[in-house]
């Protein structure tokens, strides 16, 4: 169980951009955890991308500032520089795994367990998981395979993600209703990621906002970090 309770709520925004602080300010309003997955080697650095037409800024926080930006909410690894980790070596994926969870564990104050790959399924395999698994620090990383359910998973280093909130926020609304009402016998996650950049895309900050205020304050669910619920002890 999660704090005695059977149904845990979690969200994970990954590239640490600047984004973050108007997405922390709504989660803070409710009441929500989130962990933000980060590249150290990318502080400081302002860049544009092209999303369905539209120019939107995806400029990263300076190295000074990262700590502050996300008090209260859990700092995860990203890699030091956002790389295809299926096409490196062993030695590289260690070190870009590896040099930023210590980098971002310095920056923290604390220690860094977890991760998001960086690209996603497409940019990882088993091979990549099994040396991360066996060669870093890492407890538990994130993979962009949603499956549209809330049961646990036996590997942490290859988690799947409930639902990804841009491309398909209909299916997250419905599922949120179905979390809502769901009354389990075993121990539920509702796991939501992205990143925040894509709000911009369609101006969909307040629709964001109505989905925070639709699953907060609820007496029977745990409002955790990605560590927080993923690596919390289920037999408590």
């Amino acid at each position: 169980m999660f704090n005695k309770k059977m149904k845990a709520i979690t969200f994970s925004y990954d590239d640490g951009i600047t984004q973050d602080q108007r997405l922390i300010s709504i989660l803070n309003k409710y009441d929500l955890k989130c962990t933000f997955n980060l590249n150290s080697g990318r502080f400081g650095q302002a860049d544009m991308l092209l999303r369905e037409g539209t120019s939107v800024a995806h400029c990263k926080p300076r190295k000074e500032e990262i700590r502050k930006i996300y008090e209260g909410h859990e700092i995860a690894a990203h890699t030091v520089t956002h790389p295809n980790l299926s096409i490196l070596s062993d030695e590289e994926i260690i070190r870009e795994v590896e040099d930023d969870r210590l980098a971002l564990s310095e920056i923290a104050g604390y220690e860094v367990v977890g991760m998001a790959y960086p690209g996603g399924t497409l940019f990882m395999n088993d091979h990549v998981a099994d040396i991360i698994r066996n060669n870093t620090g890492i407890k538990y990383a994130r993979t962009t395979t949603q499956v549209h359910n809330f049961d646990l998973q036996d590997d942490l280093i290859t988690f799947h993600p409930t639902v990804y909130h841009h491309r398909e926020w209909d299916e997250m609304f419905r599922l949120g209703e179905e979390f809502l009402t769901l009354n389990p016998d075993t121990p539920k996650i509702f796991y939501i990621w992205g990143h925040a950049f894509e709000f911009d895309i369609r101006n969909e900050w307040d629709r964001f906002e109505e989905f925070c205020r639709l699953i907060s304050g609820k007496e029977d669910i745990y409002y955790g970090t990605n560590a927080e619920v993923l690596l919390a002890d289920h037999n408590k």
